[in-house]
C-alpha cells in the first residue's frame, strides 16, 4: 500500500510539472518570436516573406524529426482538415496579423496581447463543457488576464495609438482561443503531438503561399547579405520548437492551460524589447507581470488539484 501511494504521488507530480515545463519552454519561445519579427522588420524583410519562409523552414524541421521516429503525419480527410483549420487559425492568420502590426505597434505590445487568449479560452471551454468551473483556475485566468490589461491599457492610451493596427492586433487572439478550442475538440484519435505539429506547419506554409501569389504580395527575401537568411533561420529553430510544445501542452496540459502561453511569452517578450529594442518600457510593467505571474501559478495549482480528484473518482 505504501509503495502504490508513492507511486500515486510519483505520478501525480508529472502530471502537472511536465505541463508546466512545456508551458515556460514554449512561452520563452513565444516571446523571442515576436521581438525576432521586431528584428526582421528593421533589415527590411516583409512580414509575409519572413513569417513564409520561417514557417516552412520550421515545418521541414520537424518533419525531419517525425521521419526520424517514423510518425509522419497522417493523410486522412479528417487530419487534413484539422492541418488547414488548425494552420489558419493558430498559425497563418494570428501571425500574420501579430507580425504585420509590430512595426505599427511594437514588438512589446504585440507580446502583452497574445496574453488576452486566456478569458476568451476558458468561457469558450465552460460552455462547451470541456472544463469544468473551479474558483482556483478562473481566479488564475482573471488575474494574468488583469496582468495584461494592465500594461495595454497603458499602450492604447498614448497620444500617438494606431487605432487601425490596434484593432487588427486584436484579432489575432480571438483567432488563438478559438484555435485552442478548436485543435482540443478536433484531435484526431491515435494521432501524437510530433505527428500533428509538422503537418499544421505544412499546411500554414502553403495557406501563406496562397498569400504571396496574391497582387500586391511578395515572398520576397534580399539576397545581398546573408543576415536576413541568417534571422529566418533562428526563427524557423524557434517556430519548430514552440509549435512542437504547443501540441505537447495541448495534450497533456487542454486549452486552458495551453493559452496561458501568450503571458509566459510577454513576460519574456516585453523585457527583451525594452533591452534589446530600445522600446519604451510601458507604466504598471512590475505590476503586470506579478499579477500574469500569480495567474499561472493559480492555473497550476488548479492544474495540480484536478489529477488526484479524476484519481479519486476512478478508484471509487
Amino acid at each position: 500500500m505504501p509503495l502504490s501511494s508513492a507511486t500515486r504521488t510519483l505520478s501525480t507530480k508529472r502530471a502537472w510539472l511536465a505541463p508546466l515545463l512545456y508551458l515556460l519552454s514554449g512561452g520563452a519561445l513565444l516571446g523571442l518570436s515576436t521581438n525576432l519579427a521586431k528584428f526582421a522588420h528593421d533589415m527590411q524583410l516583409p512580414a509575409l516573406s519572413f513569417l513564409y519562409w520561417s514557417i516552412s523552414g520550421a515545418a521541414l524541421i520537424l518533419l525531419a524529426l517525425a521521419a526520424y521516429r517514423r510518425n509522419l503525419p497522417p493523410l486522412t480527410v479528417r487530419s487534413v482538415e484539422y492541418y488547414l483549420i488548425s494552420a489558419l487559425l493558430g498559425v497563418a492568420g494570428a501571425n500574420l496579423l501579430f507580425f504585420s502590426a509590430i512595426p505599427h505597434v511594437g514588438a512589446g505590445f504585440v507580446a502583452l496581447i497574445i496574453t488576452l487568449p486566456p478569458l476568451l479560452t476558458y468561457v469558450g471551454a465552460l460552455t462547451l463543457k470541456m472544463e469544468r468551473f473551479q474558483l482556483l483556475r478562473a481566479a488564475g485566468v482573471l488575474s494574468a488576464l488583469a496582468g495584461a490589461f494592465t500594461l495595454a491599457f497603458h499602450k492604447l492610451s498614448a497620444p500617438d495609438a494606431d487605432y487601425l493596427w490596434i484593432l487588427l492586433a486584436l484579432i489575432g487572439p480571438v483567432l488563438l482561443a478559438i484555435g485552442n478550442l478548436y485543435r482540443t475538440l478536433r484531435w484526431p484519435v491515435g494521432v501524437s503531438s510530433d505527428a500533428l505539429a509538422p503537418g499544421m506547419l505544412i499546411a500554414a506554409s502553403i495557406l501563406l503561399l496562397g498569400v504571396g501569389l496574391l497582387p500586391g504580395f511578395s515572398l520576397h527575401v534580399p539576397m545581398d547579405r546573408s543576415l536576413p537568411m541568417f534571422l529566418i533561420a533562428i526563427q524557423a529553430v524557434v517556430f519548430a520548437g514552440q509549435f512542437l510544445l504547443l501540441f505537447l501542452l495541448q495534450k497533456s496540459g487542454g486549452p486552458v492551460f495551453l493559452s496561458l502561453l501568450g503571458s509566459v511569452g510577454a513576460v519574456v517578450g516585453v523585457p527583451v524589447a525594452i533591452l534589446l529594442q530600445g522600446e519604451t518600457a510601458p507604466e504598471g510593467l512590475l505590476l503586470g507581470i506579478l499579477l500574469i505571474g500569480a495567474g499561472i501559478a493559480l492555473l497550476n495549482i488548479g492544474k495540480a488539484k484536478q489529477v488526484p480528484d479524476r484519481a479519486a473518482k476512478k478508484m471509487g
